[in-house]
């Protein structure tokens, strides 16, 4: 498990680059005062240590008692912050229209109006151009404020046009906000759950999607409300696993920045997560030939600056496109390939262990686990689904269920049979618990219960009774979660033919690409 230490200041001194090393330094020389030497001080420690203790690091500095610490670290955060508040970022639009809002504010106090809507004119045709409705907002509220209490005269029928702005943008203000709860709500659905489960989750994400869908949502025009117009989609459709309609939303998120070239730049991040969405809906589509193709364009964009000098974007790149390179591996049955990947990502795991959100870092070790059941080797497959099985967070059930069900399967590929019968009961137990049994995993469980009673030369008729059941369900709304998160037609076919599960799917694949 990769480094997750808690300790923020700690965080933000590992954070930082050489050239904001630099640059806190000489600002606390700019501002220097006795209590700035221990602040130094306590930098140099940090940014020596590869992980935070506190102990050790009271031991090596003398000069900081504990009664001390706290204060001093409180101290060193806010100077950090503030130097890296003065490195102009021509990139953040949030961090331009902060500073002129602060002109603004300061012309006001001096009593020079007329200057300060001045600024603010600028400030609001800037959030325009970028589509910062909530600046918007802030800037209209001055506005009046100014207008009421000074006599400026800076236009005719001036009371009319800010009242029309101020109730066109508090509208759009309010379906912005609405339609961003839908897909944090949503997203935060499938983060605890994963895919719907059963008939009754199909009913109740329905009816919350139809509920707080606002009935004015067709008429989304502007950037943020189509972009959580389509966010909503996406989650709702991939919830409901209906690929397809994922794919069309996925795909209209990923358009509405060709539209907005200029967006990009700005939500550097959210178009990151729109290209991320739409590989994932290639893979679900098993659609490899448009995976290729957007994973070479996503691999393009990367190299770019945008992602390669900002921190936050060049570690949700790296993420996305491991998890795209794996799943085109899955797609072509090129497992061994793959695995070649492996150290590779448990360098980044490691290096950006602290950045990383735990559901990811789970995600990742499921489908290494899933590259080495693949390719054969079931003892490296049980060592990650471990990492997944002793993991004792309160999220993706789906995955936590799975992770066992697999780790079952590569105990029977092993012959483990002294633990199977307990492990069958166990996973059948916390399955059944999270309402995670459908009868794709019935029937399985029903196999693995017979299989220990039926001896090596009567198994083939067993997997193929069991594929030839399994493929009925194929197709099947309900059923496809199960196939989603774990090929058994491919794992019964390999079973079969006596080959690895890397070779059906490769085999498929290269069947699937003949003209």
């Amino acid at each position: 498990m990769p480094n997750r230490s808690t300790d923020a200041l700690f965080q933000l001194v590992k954070s930082l680059e050489k050239s904001e090393k630099r640059n806190f330094k000489l600002f606390v020389k700019r501002n220097s005062s006795n209590d700035s030497l221990k602040t130094i001080q306590l930098f140099d420690a940090l940014d020596k240590m590869s992980d935070y203790d506190e102990p050790q690091l009271l031991k090596k500095n003398k000069s900081i008692t504990k009664a001390q610490l706290s204060n001093i670290k409180a101290a060193l955060y806010k100077q950090i912050l503030s130097s890296l508040r003065i490195i102009k970022d021509e990139n953040n639009i949030d961090i331009q229209l902060h500073e002129l809002m602060d002109h603004a504010r300061i012309l006001f106090n001096k009593g020079l109006y007329l200057q300060s809507l001045k600024v603010l004119k600028h400030l609001k045709d800037l959030a325009k151009q970028h589509n910062q409705i909530t600046y918007l907002e802030q800037v209209l509220f001055f506005e009046k404020k100014i207008e009421t209490l000074y006599i400026t005269r800076s236009m005719r029928n001036r009371a009319d046009q800010l009242s029309q702005e101020s109730d066109e943008v508090t509208e759009a203000i309010v379906l912005v906000n609405r339609l961003s709860n839908l897909a944090l709500q949503l997203y935060s659905w499938y983060i605890q759950h994963g895919h719907a489960r059963n008939e009754q989750d199909f009913r109740s994400i329905q009816l919350f999607f139809q509920t707080h869908l606002p009935a004015n949502a067709s008429t989304a025009n502007g950037f943020y409300e189509k972009l959580y117009l389509y966010q909503s989609y996406c989650w709702y459709a991939f919830i409901r696993l209906d690929f397809l309609q994922y794919y069309r939303y996925c795909q209209k998120w990923v358009d509405l920045f060709e539209k907005y070239p200029d967006m990009i730049v700005f939500e550097t991040a959210n178009y990151i997560k729109a290209m991320h969405n739409l590989m994932g809906a290639h893979f679900d589509l098993l659609n490899h030939e448009k995976l290729a193709e957007t994973i070479k364009g996503f691999e393009q964009f990367a190299r770019g600056k945008l992602v390669a000098q900002n921190d936050n974007n060049r570690i949700l790149s790296y993420q996305y496109l491991y998890t795209a390179r794996i799943n085109l591996y899955f797609l072509q049955g090129t497992f061994e390939k793959g695995l070649k990947m492996v150290p590779h990502l448990e360098e980044m795991l490691k290096e950006y262990g602290i950045y990383l959100d735990l559901h990811r870092v789970l995600v990742f070790y499921y489908k290494i686990a899933c590259l080495y059941f693949g390719s054969g080797d079931n003892e490296r497959a049980i060592d990650y689904l471990n990492r997944i099985i002793n993991q004792k967070a309160d999220l993706r059930e789906d995955l936590q269920c799975y992770a066992r069900l697999l780790h079952l399967i590569a105990h029977y590929e092993l012959g483990n049979f002294d633990l199977l019968e307990y492990l069958i009961k166990s996973v059948y137990r916390y399955m059944a618990k999270m309402q995670n049994l459908s009868k794709v995993e019935e029937e399985m469980f029903a196999f693995l219960r017979r299989s220990f009673r039926v001896g090596a030369h009567a198994l083939k008729p067993e997997f193929q009774k069991l594929l030839g059941k399994l493929k009925k369900y194929e197709g099947n709304p309900l059923e496809t979660r199960a196939f989603a998160y774990l090929d058994v037609i491919s794992w019964l076919e390999s079973k079969i033919h006596n080959v690895n599960v890397q070779d059906v799917i490769r085999e498929k694949y290269k069947t699937k690409r003949k003209p």
